[in-house]
């Protein structure tokens, strides 16, 4: 089975020792923050300012025991100094290894410190993973690059899985625990950034993949309003073609039987949960999919029940919030890759060109039962027949699935998780804002990539992920870039621009030289502006046009109080089974 060779390169490195290359033997920063002093660490820019790194805060009491299933609570004062120079733990998830319960964790990186009348406009990250992976920890999105701009850098762990995500649609698990630890690590950032010259009225919010969604969706929650200035959602959207559900019962469940808990009620299913390790909990992700690696997500965000004495972080449908205007009207920035999932179809391709046609075979034999797990909409309704029917003929023109047309089912792919579910988001926000949204499409083939080919490790394409290298330095998977690689220019080009959005809600930075001559111009519905981040910076119009209209129609907006309710998430049996998979 194909792996990441990445990972394989990488994946035995040690946590603490990611960032070794960058300390100093200088004394190590102190500040004092309303809730007490916090010791940090030194770290180096790639062109050499020093960075002032204070790693594993806490911003949430531990969310341990009868706690595990609670929103989170805000972390107590302490007395004595906080050590926040090491790594901190992350909230539990298969790959990790530094982790605990004790995660509701967050790391400061500034290059000013001192005079708080310097007020530096401050970057909030929402790491990826599909709501069950990854982490804000600086060895896999540190602040090496994104630093060399006049930013303070905020990444911030939130729980993951199903001690995070379980949602049952009553008061034992309301769901959207995780996203309520963003709203309290975006609620201390309020309270405590200035300690660290940062401007709590200049906060930008920005997050990859389910990190994205995360930030679209604080654009629409009542519990977020006033804690973020400007928001940059960069490949995930929930604005796909079907609606948030308002429960995983099914999901909860199916955990239930993994880790061997009852399931007859949720109440006895959530004093089960409890007492189950929280790595055991992780564990059963490699399990939790239908066909393969298929879904790529499976928790998710849900419209939370109205609890009496509960916070409720999602209301409505994210559709029906942008349509109605209840929504915060920040300006908006968002996009996506090349490729995006179409790194999927790597394993049957790479497999036939091998002698095996297994899973082009099961496609072709099971398309109406893959389909929908696949492209995520709703399940085992004549809805998920004609859907499926009328992928399949737009995409492959109703032709065997095969090596003859694999790009399409990239394609199709990347369009289904990534890019309509941008499309939509984008079009919508910018005929219902008073803000200017900007839109981007990143193509740079880069010589690394989130997805390689086997034989000759070269990159399949502009994947999902793979421009975060350029504005992290994720040292888990890819290499530093020094002053002579040639992936420099697009790590300055991203570098500014985001740094840019996030001083005056503009991208394209006055007065310096990598963008003379470049303009970004907000998108409208009507024409459909968009920059393509490639070696250079090209305005250009109506992005995959044929592709997105195709979506419209298979999935219009009047359609969309159709719900992926539990009977229509039923499991189906491929012939496909993973022994990795890759995190979104």
């Amino acid at each position: 089975m194909l792996k990441l060779s990445v990972i394989l390169l990488c994946g035995l490195l040690y946590v603490d020792a990611a960032m070794s290359r960058n300390q100093t033997s200088s004394d190590p920063p102190e500040v004092t923050t309303p809730l007490g002093k916090v010791k940090g660490s030194l770290m180096e820019t790639r062109l050499g300012k020093t960075i002032y790194a204070f790693r594993g805060i806490r911003y949430g009491e531990p969310p341990i025991g009868q706690l595990r299933f609670k929103q989170a609570e805000p972390v107590k004062s302490w007395e004595g100094t906080f050590d926040a120079s090491k790594e901190g733990p992350s909230c539990g998830w298969l790959e990790s290894k530094l982790q605990s319960e004790d995660c509701l964790r967050l790391n400061v990186y500034t290059t000013k410190l001192g005079d708080h009348s310097l007020k530096t406009p401050v970057i909030v990250f929402f790491h990826p993973g599909g709501f069950y992976g990854f982490s804000g920890q600086s060895y896999l999105f540190g602040p090496q690059y994104l630093l060399d701009e006049e930013v303070v850098l905020v990444t911030t762990n939130y729980r993951l899985g199903a001690i995070g995500f379980t949602a049952t649609g009553d008061a034992e698990f309301p769901g959207n625990l995780g996203l309520k630890d963003q709203v309290q690590a975006l609620r201390w950032v309020q309270q405590n950034i200035a300690a660290f010259n940062g401007d709590p009225e200049c906060v930008t919010i920005v997050g990859y993949s389910a990190g994205s969604w995360s930030v679209a969706l604080h654009m629409l929650s009542p519990m977020s309003r006033g804690l973020f200035h400007r928001a940059v959602a960069m490949s995930g959207s929930p604005t796909k073609g079907e609606q948030l559900q308002h429960q995983q019962l099914d999901l909860a469940k199916k955990q239930a039987r993994l880790v061997g808990c009852p399931s007859e009620s949720t109440r006895i299913m959530r004093e089960c949960f409890e007492k189950v390790p929280a790595d055991k909990m992780a564990a059963t992700v490699r399990n939790m999919t239908d066909w393969g690696w298929d879904p790529i997500r499976f928790w998710s965000a849900v419209v939370e029940p109205d609890i009496p004495g509960l916070e409720r972080f999602i209301v409505e449908q994210p559709v029906d919030s942008i349509r109605c205007g209840n929504f915060y009207s920040v300006p908006f920035m968002s996009g996506s890759t090349l490729d995006e999932f179409g790194g999927q179809a790597l394993v049957p391709v790479v497999a036939a060109r091998h002698g095996n046609n297994s899973v082009f075979d099961d496609l072709n034999a099971n398309w109406d039962h893959i389909a929908p797990i696949a492209f995520q909409f709703q399940r085992n309704s004549s809805r998920s027949k004609r859907i499926s029917d009328e992928l399949r003929d737009f995409y492959f023109k109703n032709e065997t699935i095969g090596l003859q047309n694999w790009q399409a089912l990239a394609h199709l792919y990347g369009d289904a998780i990534v890019s309509f579910p941008i499309h939509r988001i984008v079009d919508l926000v910018s005929r219902y804002s008073d803000q200017p949204v900007y839109y981007y499409h990143f193509v740079y083939p880069g010589r690394y990539s989130w997805h390689v080919w086997s034989d000759t490790k070269k990159p399949f394409g502009v994947v999902h992920h793979d421009d975060l290298m350029y504005l992290f330095y994720m040292q888990r998977y890819f290499p530093y870039f020094n002053e002579t690689a040639p992936e420099i220019p697009t790590v300055e080009h991203i570098t500014a621009m985001w740094a840019s959005f996030a001083k005056t809600g503009n991208p394209i930075p006055k007065d310096n030289p990598l963008f003379k001559d470049v303009t970004w111009e907000p998108f409208q519905p009507e024409t459909g502006q968009y920059l393509e981040i490639n070696s250079t910076l090209t305005m250009k119009f109506n992005l995959n046009a044929e592709r997105m209209e195709a979506f419209e129609r298979i999935f219009p907006l009047e359609e969309a109080n159709f719900s992926l309710s539990s009977q229509n998430f039923l499991p189906f049996a491929g012939s496909w089974t993973p022994d990795d998979r890759p995190y979104s």
